[in-house]
């Protein structure tokens, strides 16, 4: 044998589990897994070969174990933090400036008010549409007894809120003044109809809801004239 020739590499340790699966000591659980299964391929059907490889990988697993439980960085673990130090963190896209709300102008809207109406005469149109209109109306309701009632009082409310709307220029006013002279009349003429009842057929030609609804025309006719 020459003395020149060339020494034989010595087989790689078979004891240790890192060479029998062909990975380092600071490979990630993934490539030990992934060397696993490329051994057991290569190994084919042979039932020793596949229990030495998966003695190996036993022996890998609790070796990661063992450095866990005494508190210490495994290999791999140290290997996977280095490359996360080396490698930026992704950027985060910047987000855009929400837009400021407009800001509302303050209400504009009138405030409602409750005061007590001026009583003034009214003048012109105001003066003669609902003399006309009323007067027609209570001759109506006295001198036709198959008139209704009813019908005309609605008609007397319905004068005194245009007038009202016509001099005041608010509706709601209007109507909540129409609506109180036409109750207060109403009222009234209960009370003059239960104070007449006995003697109202005798002393006057006029049914219970006549002698009614006389008081509310007129307090209608006077709001009409006199509320500015």
């Amino acid at each position: 044998m020459n003395q020149g020739s060339a020494q034989p590499q010595p087989a790689p340790d078979a004891s240790d589990p890192y060479e029998r699966l062909g990975v380092a000591p600071d490979a990630s659980f993934d490539t030990v897994q992934e060397a696993k299964l490329s051994r057991l391929a290569e190994a084919g059907d042979d039932p020793l070969v596949r229990s030495r490889i998966e003695s190996a990988y036993d022996a890998v697993l609790m070796d990661r174990l063992k450095e866990r439980q005494q508190g210490r960085v495994s290999s791999a673990a140290r290997s996977a933090s280095q490359r996360e130090q080396a490698s930026p963190p992704p950027s985060r896209p910047a987000l855009s400036a929400l837009p400021s709300l407009p800001q509302l102008p303050p209400s504009r809207l009138p405030r409602p008010s409750f005061s007590l109406p001026k009583l003034q005469l009214a003048t012109g149109r105001d003066l003669w549409f609902p003399l006309a209109a009323d007067g027609l109306l209570l001759v109506l309701l006295l001198l036709m007894p198959g008139a209704t009632p009813e019908l005309l009082t609605a008609l007397a409310t319905g004068v005194t809120l245009l007038n009202l709307q016509r001099r005041h220029g608010r509706f709601l006013a209007a109507v909540g003044w129409s609506f109180a002279l036409l109750c207060l009349g109403l009222v009234l003429g209960g009370l003059l109809a239960g104070g007449l009842g006995a003697s109202l057929g005798q002393s006057l030609p006029l049914s219970i809801l006549q002698l009614q609804s006389i008081p509310a025309i007129l307090l209608l006719l006077i709001g009409a004239l006199l509320i500015a």
